[in-house]
């Protein structure tokens, strides 16, 4: 399989990868806790590594020899590297450590085979001035000798495993009685099938077979891996012992492989395309932000589960109350006043609810029903499980709201304690009209007294006649400007408790979903990126 990230030259770009490397990374970041942990592990641990290789020398090519117990990997090992660094064994697994032979310096390569786990007693230099340029092909070769992967020994194995996800190139050594082994081929060759470009298969041991046996066994070997999904995979014959033509052969595929100095992106770029391809599932359509229709239902929800349509009106109520009582004659205001509308509500809404609990019930279960809508439309048409974790933000706060909004309510300045300018000013004027008809009646109660009434003493009776009247008359005279006013306390009571649940509704409900939908957008988009 071609990797995504090949050029029109067909080579892979290295910074190319590493975008798509920190877009995964990015991609997990946004998707823990909501992914399920296990489907994402594969992600969370090509990221890191991909980062890890990247950052590592560019200039080296860590080659795998893997291969089962008596298959000759060994021995293939030592010939290739001109000397005797591994053990050899025919019937036991001898290896039970990797070993490294590296050619060039080896201390160039010391933080790369740090990363790989090799100890430095298993560490070998090939290449020394008395080779001169004879190993100059193979510079930048890390050579990489594998515990058997069908050893008995359980750590073998898993050191196997662990090594065959960070090297670069694989070649898997077999001989004519184990090529057709079902372990090699269901539990390793198969899920290698994204890796063709960089797959081997040696048939080592080609001497114990004729000639035209070894033609027979290579054709079944290719029939093989063409069924394990590794098509035109190169499939060489060797006899590791004496440094056959074979031997040649496999020296000239890995010299090809050095000169590249492609292996190690095309096994990265191969392993993103087949994380990234099992998350296509994770992410669907674009996200999108909660239905606009959604927010006043629930806005209108929360509201009248804390009564403030009651609230409003009683804010009305309250003004209408104070403003008659301000423009009142001022002789009548000795009558007790009647309770104030809005203190009267809060006294109940302090005490005993103000309705039945059943409809105090039904209006919370209706404010939890908005949430729960609004969640579902903002995840409406998303996968799995960002779908479930929308809606699980919806409520995840909701036993917090009857709290929240009683005491946003308790906090809202209503406006509602304070006298209105304009009937104080009038009030003040009814003071001044009662004191000049009580100045004209006393002008005119002293002129009769004194016995001296004539048509010029009618002045102060018409003074104190007028000013009666005039004061008697403010009160009705302004009733439209006290509805005027009492519409304009409801408006702006509503419009204050609207912010103020607005707010809570944007703490409680929204920013958890659209927390929600934000790193689900981030998600999708990183995993684009990491896809490309």
């Amino acid at each position: 399989m071609t990797p995504r990230d090949d050029g029109p030259d067909g080579r892979v770009d290295a910074d190319r990868l590493a975008r798509r490397a920190t877009a995964l990374r990015a991609f997990v970041h946004a998707a823990e806790g909501i992914v399920d942990a296990d489907r994402l592990a594969p992600a969370k641990e090509l990221g890191e590594r991909t980062g890890q290789r990247l950052a590592l020398s560019r200039d080296h090519t860590v080659v795998a020899l893997a291969g089962s117990t008596g298959s000759g990997k060994s021995s293939l090992f030592n010939t290739l590297a001109g000397r005797r660094l591994s053990d050899v064994g025919l019937l036991r697994p001898t290896t039970g450590q990797a070993h490294a032979c590296v050619w060039g310096s080896r201390s160039g390569a010391g933080p790369l085979l740090d990363w790989l786990g090799i100890p430095p007693a298993l560490r070998f230099q090939r290449e020394s001035a008395l080779d001169a340029e004879d190993e100059a092909t193979l510079r930048g070769l890390v050579l990489l000798d594998l515990p058997d992967f069908d050893s008995v020994a359980g750590e073998h194995r898993a050191e196997v495993d662990r090594l065959l996800d960070l090297v670069d190139l694989v070649v898997w050594v077999t001989d004519p009685q184990k090529y057709a082994d079902q372990v090699i081929h269901e539990r390793y060759l198969r899920t290698f099938r994204r890796h063709r470009e960089i797959t081997l298969v040696v048939l080592n041991q080609a001497d114990r077979l004729s000639t035209m046996d070894v033609i027979r066994c290579v054709s079944d070997l290719l029939r093989l891996l063409d069924a394990d999904g590794l098509p035109r995979v190169p499939v060489v014959p060797t006899v590791a012992v004496n440094g056959s033509e074979g031997v040649v052969q496999l020296r000239g595929e890995l010299e090809k492989a050095i000169a590249g100095r492609q292996s190690s992106l095309r096994r990265l770029c191969t392993d993103l395309d087949e994380v990234t391809d099992g998350l296509s599932t994770v992410v669907g359509p674009p996200a999108r932000e909660p239905d606009p229709d959604t927010v006043p239902a629930l806005t209108g929800a929360l509201a009248e589960s804390v009564a403030v349509p009651a609230l409003v009106n009683a804010v009305g109520d309250s003004y209408r109350y104070r403003a008659r009582r301000a423009l009142t004659w001022p002789p009548l205001r000795a009558f007790p006043p009647r309770p104030d509308p809005l203190a009267r509500l809060r006294v109940e809404r302090d005490g005993a609810p103000a309705g039945p609990a059943e409809s105090a019930q039904a209006q919370r279960s209706a404010a939890r029903l908005a949430a729960r809508t609004l969640g579902s439309r903002a995840a409406a048409g998303l996968p799995e499980p960002w779908t479930s974790a929308i809606t699980a933000a919806a409520r995840s706060r909701l036993n917090e709201l009857p709290y929240a909004l009683e005491e946003a309510v308790s906090g809202t300045d209503l406006g509602s304690r304070r006298t209105p300018v304009w009937c104080r000013l009038i009030g003040g004027l009814q003071w001044l009209l009662l004191a000049a008809a009580v100045a004209g009646a006393g002008w005119l109660l002293t002129g009769y007294l004194l016995a001296r009434l004539s048509d010029d003493h009618l002045r102060p009776a018409l003074l104190a006649g007028a000013a009666l009247l005039a004061g008697l008359l403010l009160p009705v005279l302004t009733l439209p400007l006290v509805a005027i006013g009492t519409r304009r306390a409801r408006r702006r009571a509503a419009t204050r408790l609207r912010t103020a649940l607005t707010e809570v509704t944007d703490e409680l409900v929204l920013r958890p979903v659209s927390e929600r939908v934000g790193r689900y957008a981030a998600a999708r988009e990183a995993l684009e990126t990491a896809r490309r």
